[in-house]
């Protein structure tokens, strides 16, 4: 009989990920930053008028700094995603740490603008983007890594040990 753990988990048992799941998401998620970062520029400069990461004259689209902006957004969304790999065989809490860690990083995401000697429309402008961004990343991996999950169990040796064991069913959440 195997030993009851907290948590629920027993001797024979131990939290995993599907890395392939994992990342599979994280290149999704970091196309969906990507996304995000190109509709908050569209926004700010197209309907508010607001020069976000380009001089006043540079137009709608800016120079290079629009493509930079959303490939750094989609570089932040795969870091997250490593990030949250790691956590996940190496912590006991991932999810914990990990929205810590996405909390902590938005901020200084937020407040790095609001430093910047620029106007304040375009201060504001680039602090909301950034902070929509990073509750998009933080979201989605959470929720995608929720998802990656699973429970794997042990192998066992003996006369009693079954020839062919199945993995266990993935679970939405196993690091209470």
């Amino acid at each position: 009989m195997a030993q009851q753990y907290p948590g629920g988990y027993n001797e024979d048992t131990r939290p995993g990920i599907d890395a392939a799941r994992l990342w599979a998401g994280g290149v999704a998620t970091a196309v969906v930053a990507a996304l995000v970062a190109v509709v908050g520029l569209l926004i700010a400069r197209g309907i508010f008028d607001v020069p976000v990461l380009a001089p006043k004259g540079d137009g709608l689209w800016g120079k290079a700094s629009t493509p930079t902006y959303a490939i750094a957004a989609a570089v932040v969304a795969l870091l997250a995603t490593g990030l949250m790999h790691l956590l996940s065989v190496a912590t006991p809490a991932p999810g914990q740490f990990f929205g810590w860690i996405m909390v902590l990083v938005t901020a200084i995401a937020v407040v790095l603008p609001l430093t910047l000697t620029v106007g304040l429309d375009a201060k504001i402008a680039t602090a909301l983007i950034n902070l929509v961004i990073g509750l998009v990343i933080a979201i989605v991996v959470s929720s995608m890594a929720a998802s990656a999950r699973t429970l794997h169990k042990k192998k066992r040796s003996g006369p009693d040990s079954p020839t062919r064991q199945w993995p266990e069913p993935p679970t939405s959440y196993y690091d209470r």
